[in-house]
């Protein structure tokens, strides 16, 4: 199999200008992820795991180092070079990114929302409908829920919206940034559900995790995240 990502020497920090102090977030991160692979990251609070994942998306632009993805759309690309247009498209079409949060187009119901993330990949409306109502059936979301908008959700609601938001579209690489957070058991096994069947067609993940027991039998390989810098644990495979 093929590199499909591939860190090399990826440095982050921030300026807090109040203080006058700068903060290293990342220090030196290397990291080849082939296609298929699911890569799991551990750590405490505060130790840069959430860093990586917004440099992989382009939310934060790191200092040094370089992010090699394989596009299927561009070719090999340095991420931390690309223009906004080019990020713009790989964050639609071929990457996904499911973080505790769930940020929300105003005025659509969360089934609006799913279907979107299927329109965007360039699906016919009906196919997109199917699509989205298959995926709000897995997560259990409630059907009186469905023509609601997402801010009047609970916490745990709004978490597996975002999953199936992110998971509908079935990304070449999919960012999982603590995906079981506020979930119950039932929920999580639902997510695990869907990430065992994404890695079944080919997804290539990177999942961020505090619940050990939900890692379990799941990761390719498993890294630790200590004061910036990225530990290997062991090669599970």
């Amino acid at each position: 199999m093929q590199e499909i990502l591939t860190i090399k020497h990826l440095s982050k920090s921030f300026m807090i200008h109040n203080l006058g102090k700068q903060i290293e977030a990342l220090r030196d991160i290397c990291l080849d992820l082939r296609e298929g692979e699911f890569v799991g990251i551990t750590g405490k609070s505060g130790s840069g795991k959430s860093t990586v994942f917004k440099c992989i998306y382009r939310t934060y632009i790191p200092q040094k180092g370089s992010i090699w993805y394989q596009s299927k759309n561009f070719g090999l690309v340095n991420i931390a070079e690309l223009s906004e247009r080019q990020m713009v498209y790989l964050r639609k079409h071929e990457i996904g990114y499911v973080s505790q949060f769930l940020n929300t187009m105003p005025r659509t119901t969360a089934q609006e929302l799913v279907k979107h993330a299927v329109l965007e990949m360039g699906h016919k409306e009906e196919y997109a409908e199917w699509e989205a109502n298959s995926m709000l059936e897995h997560f259990e979301l409630d059907r009186g829920l469905w023509d609601c908008y997402p801010s009047t959700f609970s916490g745990g609601e709004k978490l597996r919206l975002n999953i199936a938001r992110a998971m509908v579209k079935r990304p070449r690489l999919l960012l999982l940034d603590e995906p079981t957070a506020s979930l119950d058991h039932a929920s999580k096994l639902k997510v695990r559900e869907l990430i065992e069947q994404l890695k079944r067609e080919g997804t290539t993940m990177i999942g961020i995790f505090h619940d050990l027991e939900f890692m379990e039998n799941l990761c390719s390989r498993e890294y630790t995240m200590r004061n910036g810098k990225l530990e290997d644990i062991e090669n599970l495979t």
